[in-house]
């Protein structure tokens, strides 16, 4: 299980995105940028952020810390923004936070290098878990202390939104010619080389064991908690070994919209970011 804090005091919300996060205090004298389950994305979110975020963590990645947050909905009962209380109040129980940075910044591309090796190895675990949120026009990655953090990882492994099309979305391509470090050069082939080894099934056993079972429970055609987890590391696992050879590195789409889903984003499907 992730480690677990109890939420304190609820700071401020951010508006980026879709699903309202906010900045927590919790038991523990720490700041959280919270993920809540009564958000329109549901746990599903907050599993996907779960297991790529400590599997990122694991292949030498830098995340912020996760935690589990247990939140009393009493704790929006003085917040004077009304959607900010619906949100709280349909969000007791667990749900998940992540270690605030203070005084990171967004990434830009046009201020900050990265290397090819390591613009590689990033642009090889997106594909491994098929995020398809970590764009120029939205680069979900933060620079403190001079290094990049990735961040968001709820729009990854959309198969599990759609459980029987999963085998066939292991075998699907991943195009990265609108990741935001497409432009870097990265170096695919030997970020494969060096971190699909490390995919194995225990790795990944490990990492969805972090879950909660409040989070995996009654979802459709899974008996238990525990065959979902492994039907999650079949996935992954299944995709790592060779997921480098269907990298897609095209033209950017410089003017078009966004490749995010609209649940994500916040938008019609469809419509344009500029």
């Amino acid at each position: 299980m992730l480690p677990e804090v109890i939420a304190t005091r609820y700071v401020t919300p951010l508006r980026e995105g879709g699903s309202l996060p906010g900045i927590v205090e919790a038991d523990d004298l720490g700041t959280y940028v919270v993920k809540f389950t009564g958000a329109g994305q549901g746990r599903k979110t907050l599993v996907a952020e779960v297991i790529c975020g400590e599997l990122a963590r694991r292949l030498g990645l830098r995340v912020p810390d996760l935690v589990a947050v247990e939140l009393d909905p009493v704790i929006g009962l003085g917040e004077p923004d009304q959607e900010v209380q619906e949100l709280l109040k349909a969000s007791g129980g667990l749900n998940l936070g992540m270690d605030y940075l203070p005084g990171a910044i967004g990434f830009d591309p046009l201020a900050y290098e990265v290397a090819p090796d390591e613009a590689g190895r990033i642009v090889w675990f997106d594909a491994l878990v098929n995020n398809v949120d970590r764009s120029w026009r939205n680069p979900n990655m933060l620079v403190w202390h001079g290094e990049p953090w990735l961040i968001d990882h709820g729009a990854t492994m959309i198969w599990h939104h759609n459980w029987p099309t999963a085998a066939g979305a292991v075998l699907k391509p991943y195009d990265a010619s609108d990741h935001v470090l497409a432009p870097v050069g990265p170096a695919i082939a030997p970020a494969a080389s060096a971190l699909a080894p490390l995919v194995t099934r225990e790795l990944l056993e490990e990492v969805t064991a972090l879950v909660p079972d409040v989070w995996l429970t009654e979802e459709p055609g899974f008996a238990s908690p525990d065959e979902l987890r492994q039907t999650y590391a079949d996935a992954l696992l299944a995709r790592s070994g060779n997921v480098h050879e269907r990298i897609v590195l095209g033209p950017p789409s410089a003017d078009g919209p966004s490749r995010a889903p609209g649940w994500l984003t916040g938008r019609p499907q469809g419509q344009e970011v500029r």
